[in-house]
């Protein structure tokens, strides 16, 4: 069965169960400043997780792009991925355990849909704790399916409890796990028993508590469900593979670096580990540059994850011997292999393979500045009668100009030098916790806060789009938003800077519409009626979709109309006086607004 097969055969079997499959969103989170980027498929459904209702209804299926980075430097194994792919169902306020493991279970072993051996899986569930009750409601319901009883192992909540946060939103999990080992598991093994051969391909997520505080947790009224499964992972094991780079997920990609670097996948495991490395981060950046609100290179946020993936990959280029530009060559590999998938990859190709030729150019010349910094400070290395560089000075080499430890090993062994590499790692090593401080709790997180302030926020921003519309004309398009509670961040295509007119005149159109304490509403429509509504439309959703359609103004007289998913105040006078504080340039042809916002009415209860 191909990735294709198998993505298209878990929505089918969840519409037959009366799923109603929606589109998957961007990369780019809109409402969630807590992490840089979609890190599962859950996070674009956040609102609705809280309580909103749902345009398409309770019961949801979909397949959603995933970056995760906090393993970057792991990836080059068989099995680490930067980008992923995760299939998901969800139960809002539906049903619960009981259906959600039989719908699991039957998916995974049914002849008609992945026929897997049901001896060779096994699951764990929540073991209890001092805060809650072991689950052996999940227990039940796997014993009812007939998973035998030695194939089910208890866990402790760091296995088997997800949450939102401190507070909020809470509950056990059960993860599905797959033998991966010879033949069939000896009896009596389990994940408990034996990790290294059981491979996690789903877990679901059972939202059915509301942390209070530490030791305090009530029962939620509506309860959810929510699921995900590793599309690459099962996909690697319906094919009896032992890495994922040796499905036609990554073959074709593969294929392309082969050629380039006159080299055969499997001949060299040091070459092999940069073959992974350049289809990983190729694909990565493709999938982030393609995207609906795609970033691009920069040294701030995801657009400084985005350079760290092109430039790895070109390192490892390099290392194969490749000596110009080769990214665009891969990323057409990778286009070609997704675009039925994700449209928009062939959609924004020129895009894509200009972004990685100019950042392909500029990291060579950074290689180049890294060259003439070593020899500026050589000199003072020469006076270190220890004829070391130290780990401090190598990793700002690398941090400040790209430069790779081993060339700066090659660099010191040209001029008698050695390198403290123990100290490079513990710089490293702090500058990563420092890193990923930033996607703290982004595996199983991403319910950012959905405050008053933050809701505000957000509705600010569809004036903003709107009077910078009329400012400064149709070419104003949406390209991402940032929002926590100290301020908003809009990016929006435009070729040059704006004047201080243009500023003054677009922060007086929102403030106007503000103070005209103009009505929120909102209504469901099919995505083509909402777009013959006169509705902007910002990011792709599949043909006949239901979706939210959020007006400001009358309906005869609207000023602002555009599909969303929320969270949005009532009416405008509640968002408070609107400020410009900043307009800079975000990347090429793509200017950053920052503002802030502050009194205004409390919101409705």
């Amino acid at each position: 069965m191909t990735a294709n097969e198998l993505r298209a055969k878990f929505i089918e079997f969840f519409k037959s169960k009366n799923h109603a499959e929606i589109s998957g969103q961007s990369l780019i989170p809109e409402n969630d400043p807590s992490v840089l980027f979609t890190t599962a498929g859950m996070h674009p459904l956040v609102p609705y997780l809280l309580g909103e209702g749902h345009p398409a209804g309770t019961r949801l299926t979909d397949y959603q792009k995933c970056i995760r980075t906090g393993d970057i430097d792991e990836v080059g194994d068989t099995s680490h991925l930067t980008c992923f792919e995760m299939l998901g169902n969800w139960s809002l306020g539906d049903y619960f355990k009981k259906e959600a493991i039989a719908f699991s279970y039957e998916f995974l072993t049914s002849e008609k849909w992945l026929a897997l051996d049901p001896r060779k899986i096994s699951v764990t569930v929540f073991e209890g704790d001092e805060n809650a009750p072991r689950d052996d409601e999940a227990a039940e319901c796997w014993k009812s399916v007939g998973m035998s009883e030695d194939k089910i192992a208890f866990l402790p909540a760091s296995d088997n409890w997800w949450a939102a946060g401190p507070t909020g939103p809470c509950g056990p999990d059960t993860e599905i796990f797959y033998w991966v080992g010879e033949g069939i598991p000896p009896e009596g093994s389990n994940k408990k028993t034996d990790s290294a051969n059981w491979m996690e391909i789903w877990n679901n997520v059972f939202m059915q508590f509301n942390r209070k505080d530490e030791h305090t947790l009530e029962p939620l009224p509506k309860k959810n469900v929510d699921t995900g499964m590793g599309l690459e992972r099962t996909n690697c094991i319906l094919q009896g593979k032992t890495s994922v780079y040796l499905t036609e997920v990554f073959q074709p990609i593969i294929a392309e670096i082969e050629r380039l670097a006159s080299y055969t996948y499997g001949a060299d495991e040091a070459k092999d580990t940069s073959v992974r490395i350049i289809a990983d981060h190729t694909r990565a950046a493709v999938f982030i540059l393609g995207d609906q609100r795609g970033v691009s290179p920069s040294n701030l946020g995801a657009g400084y994850v985005l350079r760290r993936l092109i430039r790895r990959a070109v390192r490892h280029g390099m290392k194969l011997g490749i000596e110009k530009n080769f990214l665009a060559q891969v990323a057409s590999a990778v286009i070609e292999n997704f675009k039925n998938a994700y449209p928009e990859l062939e959609q924004n190709k020129e895009k894509i393979f200009s972004e990685l030729n100019a950042e392909e150019d500029r990291f060579r010349l950074t290689l180049k500045n890294g060259e003439a910094e070593f020899s500026r400070i050589l000199p003072n290395l020469l006076k270190n009668p220890k004829k070391e560089i130290s780990g401090k000075v190598a990793f700002r080499l690398y941090d400040t100009f790209g430069f790779p430890l081993e060339l700066t090993e090659e660099l010191a062994a040209e001029n008698g030098f050695t390198v403290d590499k123990e100290g490079f790692k513990e710089a490293e090593k702090k500058h990563q916790e420092a890193s990923k401080s930033l996607d703290a709790g982004q595996a199983k997180g991403g319910l950012a806060e959905q405050s008053e302030i933050t809701t505000k926020y957000h509705t600010a921003t569809h004036l903003l789009h709107q009077a910078l519309a009329e400012v400064l004309g149709d070419e104003v398009a949406q390209k991402g938003s940032n929002i926590n509670n100290e301020r908003m961040r809009f990016d929006f295509t435009f070729g040059r800077p704006m004047t201080a007119e243009e500023i003054a005149r677009v922060e007086k159109i929102v403030n106007e519409k503000i103070k005209e304490d103009l009505p929120v509403t909102m209504e469901i429509l099919p995505l083509e009626k909402a777009k013959e509504s006169g509705a902007r439309a910002l990011f792709t959703n599949k043909y006949g979709e239901d979706v939210k359609v959020y007006t400001i103004g009358t309906a005869e007289n609207w000023f602002s109309k555009e599909v969303c998913g929320g969270p949005h105040v009532q009416h405008t006078a509640q968002i408070g006086d609107f400020k410009i504080t900043k307009e800079q340039s975000s990347s090429a042809g793509v200017r950053r607004i920052r503002a802030v916002i502050s009194g205004g009415l409390p919101l409705d209860k």
